[in-house]
């Protein structure tokens, strides 16, 4: 998967931050904006005691249609929201995250997931990359946040690799060569990630790194 860099640290933290919501608030009610086929449902389906999704386009899989700079529920009425991989293609960010806090109950959580360095990607629409410090801006401007954290998906040898990997892919699908695809894609993420683990500054967010995407939580004020 050429993507691996954005998709396999962003399961695993879903996955470990599904637990550490149930930890703190118990069995939670979860609201996952721009749901599309909620491609995360099973990490958070042991603790959820309800997931309610919503997209902005007609979508059999969610329970409500709306857009996340109007979402089509009440205040404070979910403990949990996710919003994963979305905040990239909406066009109004700051809106968007107004009413991510809107919706989220005191104490509640968001768990929020969008690209740092990344190929365009229309769907149907792409306006938006971030710095970690422009990320953390923007949700602090925009909500009352007892706590936001931000932090890097992958590191800057990984997210490289990614890059590299999706336009080697896209080259080897169109010749003779297609066959070497995955393997060729899957040495390129492999040598990224093990370059990220054995030097820390290409982990760490820091002048003249770059990271494929970021995972925020933001806490409610209680």
């Amino acid at each position: 998967m050429p993507t691996y860099a954005v998709r396999e640290p962003l399961v695993r933290w879903l996955s470990a931050e599904a637990r550490l919501a149930f930890d703190a608030l118990g069995r939670y009610r979860l609201l996952d904006v721009g749901c599309g086929e909620k491609p995360y449902r099973d990490l958070f389906a042991p603790y959820a005691a309800e997931h309610v999704g919503v997209d902005p386009v007609a979508n059999p899989l969610a329970e409500l249609r709306g857009p996340i700079e109007a979402l089509p529920v009440e205040d404070a009425s979910f403990d949990v929201v996710l919003c994963a991989q979305v905040l990239e293609h909406v066009d109004d960010p700051a809106q968007g995250v107004r009413e991510l806090a809107r919706v989220t109950r005191p104490g509640g959580r968001v768990l929020l997931s969008t690209h740092g360095t990344y190929v365009f990607h229309p769907a149907p629409v792409d306006h938006w990359r971030w710095t970690h410090t422009g990320l953390e801006r923007l949700l602090r401007e925009n909500g009352d946040w007892a706590s936001v954290r931000v932090t890097p998906g992958a590191g800057t040898a990984a997210s490289l690799a990614m890059l590299n990997a999706i336009y080697v892919e896209h080259v080897l699908r169109r010749t003779p060569l297609r066959f070497l695809r995955g393997g060729a894609v899957s040495a390129i993420n492999r040598l990224g990630r093990a370059l990220d683990r054995r030097v820390s500054l290409l982990r760490e967010p820091r002048p003249g790194t770059l990271a494929a995407n970021y995972h925020v939580v933001a806490e409610r004020a209680s």
